[in-house]
């Protein structure tokens, strides 16, 4: 369920009409809708146990504002950068809701996690341990950490966004899982607090979260026989949305909780999860303007002032997502729908079928609240999507668009080409 529809024959969000919208703020810009990303976490969070972490994935929807909505329900936030962890602190978000994960750490972003007192620090690999108890060592503190095992199971996603098999680089082997844990344990500047896992993103099934689970719950107990303190389960986020009319609903999040409930039974842990696309993608898109309609030798191309630098999911991961004209019309037309930017895979949809569309309409492409406006960059020097929040009547710019001239400001030219 998500607050855009119709009104009127015009797309809305929430009570702001997105026509109007557009002449006020340009185009493109992104639209979340606060309500949506209300009703979502509220959903999720109360298929769980009222104890556990519910901690936002920054990296599906980073906005500040965004952020700072879901912390006022109580979310923490899964960070995976020294950016995104001041991010989340900006918001509001308390340090002891905060998980650091990621493959690839430095010191310096460790430091801030430790600094700041976070939550936990979800390892994943050998020379990380290490790393993290020398810093840890160096500021007099000790680090609570989650080794994260790789379970090998295959999560029947995208290649490029599953992470729990024995090919990706996240985790450690389930194989090296006990000797990990031994190192950790050795370490005198690290304190084991769990158990993390993450299978990938996007999953439409339970079987792979199933398989996981229980993968994770008889570590727990083989962990415990060695002699760790096992006291957390992160078991990470990877529900999937559906972007299709076609695509299969996934699991209900009670149904999710109930797997996990069961998995999880009799063993008095902490639990923490990181929904992040669940939550944030079916609360924003992305409006664009029609540049031209082009007629092609044997196809219609509706040309947008949006490009694959604001939205780059169609062209890396040939992800689909439903496009809608944001003035209902007549009659239809089969268009392939493309931005401005320099290459070919610079499409955002094949064979859409809209009402017959002109130069200046409004489209809105759907389900861009995450892994959007985060993965936007400024390729052909166009500086990306604004970014807009609503909420009932209310609006703002979140996030505004950059200038011309600010983009290019960034850039220093040395002294010696001076003129």
């Amino acid at each position: 369920m998500n607050h855009f529809h119709y009104r009127d024959g015009r797309l809305f969000a929430e009570d702001v009409d997105l026509t109007q919208l557009a002449a006020e703020v340009g185009t493109p810009f992104y639209c979340y809708s606060s309500a949506t990303l209300e009703r979502h976490y509220r959903v999720f969070a109360e298929a769980f146990p009222k104890d556990t972490l519910i901690a936002f994935s920054v990296k599906a929807n980073g906005n500040l504002a965004v952020l700072k909505t879901l912390g006022q329900l109580g979310a923490g936030a899964d960070v995976v950068s020294g950016g995104e962890l001041k991010k989340a602190l900006k918001a509001g978000i308390p340090a002891n809701k905060i998980v650091f994960s990621g493959v690839g750490k430095t010191r310096a972003e460790m430091k801030l996690g430790l600094e700041a007192g976070i939550h936990q620090f979800n390892v994943e690999s050998e020379p990380e341990l290490v790393a993290l108890n020398d810093v840890a060592a160096s500021l007099g503190k000790r680090a609570p950490v989650t080794i994260r095992v790789n379970p090998d199971v295959d999560a029947k996603t995208h290649a490029k966004i599953t992470t729990g098999t024995s090919e990706n680089k996240f985790g450690i082997p389930w194989s090296r899982a006990r000797e990990a844990y031994q190192l950790a344990a050795s370490l005198p500047a690290l304190q084991i607090v769990g158990v993390d896992m993450h299978i990938g993103s996007q999953i439409t099934e339970l079987s792979p979260f199933e398989a996981a689970f229980a993968r994770v719950a008889d570590l727990v107990k083989t962990l415990r026989g060695d002699g760790h303190r096992i006291s957390r389960i992160d078991l990470g986020g990877g529900l999937g949305v559906p972007y299709a009319p076609t695509d299969p609903a996934p699991p209900a999040p009670e149904l999710y909780g109930a797997a996990v409930s069961h998995a999880i039974a009799g063993l008095g842990c902490e639990l923490i999860l990181e929904p992040g696309r669940l939550i944030a993608a079916n609360a924003g898109v992305l409006v664009s303007r029609v540049t031209y309609v082009k007629e092609g030798e044997a196809r219609k191309f509706l040309i947008l002032d949006a490009g694959m630098n604001d939205l780059i999911r169609p062209a890396m991961y040939d992800a689909h997502h439903e496009i809608v004209s944001v003035r209902e019309g007549t009659g239809s037309s089969l268009y392939d729908v493309v931005g401005p930017v320099c290459e070919s895979s610079d499409l955002f949809g094949r064979d859409r079928r809209l009402p017959e569309m002109k130069d200046g309409d409004l489209v809105a492409i759907l389900t861009a609240g995450a892994y959007g406006a985060v993965m936007a960059s400024a390729y052909n020097a166009r500086p990306p999507a604004a970014e807009v929040l609503v909420r009932g009547k209310e609006w703002a710019v979140v996030r505004p668009r950059m200038s011309d001239d600010e983009l290019i400001g960034l850039d220093r030219i040395p002294g010696w080409l001076a003129p």
